[in-house]
């Protein structure tokens, strides 16, 4: 009885282990995920003021 209690010690160790393991990805992803969205909107931002500048250069030049 004592083995079996002794198994199902170390697989919920085991188990426990694995779930903060998992926590700790799950928010290291979410960090890089914000930093992707975050870098995203910038990349978007900046393609918008050159396409507005290109759009102004365009209807500048002589038809």
């Amino acid at each position: 009885m004592d083995a079996e209690f002794n198994s199902l010690d170390a697989k919920v160790a085991q188990f426990v282990g694995l779930c903060e393991r998992l926590r700790a990805e799950n928010h290291d992803l979410r960090q890089e995920l914000a930093t992707a969205k975050n870098d995203a909107k910038r990349l978007n931002e900046r393609i918008e003021g050159a396409k507005v500048k290109l759009e102004s250069l365009l209807a500048r030049l002589p038809d």
